[in-house]
């Protein structure tokens, strides 16, 4: 019990770093959708597709480093070796990386079919963001959560208020006579997101400077090609992540006709965020679970703690998933404000269900990674990755982003059973999957129920979720009287 009260204290640390900054910059959602800030849902739709590739391409530029740094960090015994190697690693690719993409962002911008004047601030942030991924993961590692929650949430509290600043009060504030007036651009909004988002990245990589200074930067090559032999199946796993992650924006800008592509990528994306409470949760979960998995493998009966972490997982994902469901249509005007995107509520549940598979599917890849078969995880990602690239190829076209939705769903489900199936064999965890499934069933026929036949009819709704409530809180009293006396 002592370890699972380790895990949560780490978890709720690091879900205020994750869940916390990443609710501050939920508040972007509702002014990004608000009439009069940006000029339309197709605007909207441009900045989703420009921050798929920063999801793509932040993936790249890691190419698995973060996750080769935890694993040698507590496997080596020299860990200032694994430190400085890691550290020059990533400094040499975001250096050579950045002066590439200088000299070919023209090119670039062609072959991605984004504005030219965007490329510019794009690989800049892009450097600043790679080069803080070391002394993040380093921050963990050494069980340093408080830190690294501060510097997280000021990041995008730096973010945040720019944007308010540059978005809502500079055009008020540029008056004729005053100090503003240089300062505000017309038609310049996009462009402001950006300048905020590297702002923020810049104060961030100063903030981590102390890291760089205190580095021995003593290059270890035989210790780099061993970490390059772990972290490139991590690389690839991360490439078909970002696949299934965002790549949907960007098939969808490719294959839609030009004149309603943008729409509906606002539409979707703005609609696809009422799934952040899931995504959120997992987020601060994997965060504070991926170090105790390697901290603890090599303790007695690791297995039994394992597969307990696991159940907790989905009895609070199940909840999380049916709530949200049932009170969609009272947090839809909150966070997505302007009626002009509504139209893709129908992907909320799916994009839900979809990203609660995921959080599964990120507990389970366990086996996988203390065992250092991380190319299991590659090929499992790879598959999810054709799943999505068929789907969306195959039906975008008649279905526009529903394709997209269920793709996700779909690549997200495989991904989550060929994961158990393979870890049973390689690594057998005593997963309770009566208690598990019963969880999944339940809250999955509540939910598409409550939204898809009871919808906006709370007294159903509500009824149903105390009834889960009541399942749950039965079945876990035991362990629940156990963590309040803790």
């Amino acid at each position: 019990m002592s370890a699972l009260k380790t895990l949560f204290k780490q978890t709720f640390i690091y879900g205020l770093a994750t869940v916390l900054p990443r609710m501050l910059s939920f508040l972007l959602v509702p002014l990004y959708t608000t009439n009069g800030v940006l000029s339309s849902v197709s605007e909207y739709g441009e900045v989703s597709v420009i921050f798929s590739y920063f999801v793509l391409f932040n993936v790249v530029l890691a190419y698995g480093m973060e996750t080769a740094f935890f694993r040698f960090f507590n496997k080596e015994d020299d860990k200032n070796s694994v430190i400085g190697t890691s550290a020059i690693s990533l400094i040499i690719s975001s250096i050579g990386f950045f002066i590439i993409a200088l000299l070919c962002q023209e090119e670039i911008a062609s072959l991605i079919h984004i504005s030219a004047k965007y490329i510019n601030l794009v690989i800049w942030i892009l450097l600043l963001d790679a080069l803080v991924i070391i002394p993040f993961a380093w921050l963990r590692a050494t069980q340093r959560p408080m830190r690294y929650a501060v510097i997280k949430i000021l990041n995008v509290v730096i973010n945040l208020g720019l944007n308010l600043f540059f978005l809502l009060a500079l055009k008020d504030l540029a008056t004729p006579e005053s100090i503003f007036k240089g300062i505000y651009r017309p038609n310049f909004e996009i462009n402001y997101i950006f300048i905020a988002n590297l702002v923020a990245s810049a104060v961030t990589l100063l903030l981590m400077l102390p890291f760089y200074v205190k580095v021995n930067y003593e290059f270890n090559s035989e210790l780099w090609k061993r970490m390059m032999k772990y972290a490139l199946p991590v690389l690839i796993a991360g490439i078909a992540f970002s696949i299934n992650e965002t790549f949907d924006r960007i098939l969808l800008d490719y294959l839609l006709p030009k004149d309603i592509a943008k729409t509906q990528i606002g539409m979707y994306s703005a609609c696809y965020k009422l799934a952040l409470f899931m995504t959120l949760f997992a987020t601060a979960y994997r965060l504070g679970i991926e170090p105790f998995f390697f901290s603890h493998a090599k303790t007695e009966n690791p297995q039994k703690n394992y597969a307990r972490i696991l159940e907790f997982f989905v009895a609070l994902g199940a909840v999380i998933l049916l709530g949200v469901v049932v009170f969609a249509d009272i947090l839809k005007p909150i966070i997505v404000r302007s009626e002009d995107y509504w139209e893709a509520m129908w992907v909320v549940p799916i994009i839900l269900l979809a990203n609660f598979c995921l959080g599964i599917y990120h507990n389970l890849s366990v086996w996988y990674k203390i065992t250092d078969r991380t190319k299991f995880g590659a090929y499992i990602s790879i598959i999810g990755a054709v799943v999505t690239l068929v789907i969306n190829l195959g039906f975008i076209k008649s279905y526009g982003y529903k394709a997209s939705a269920i793709a996700t769903l779909v690549a997200y489900g495989i991904m989550m059973l060929l994961s158990y199936l393979l870890g049973r064999k390689y690594y057998p965890i005593p997963y309770n999957l009566k208690k598990i499934g019963l969880y999944l069933v339940l809250s999955i026929l509540f939910s598409g129920l409550s939204f898809y036949q009871f919808r906006a009819n709370y007294i159903v709704g509500i009824s149903m979720l105390i009834v889960f409530l009541g399942v749950i809180s039965f079945s876990e009293r035991n362990q629940i009287k156990q963590l309040i006396k803790r």
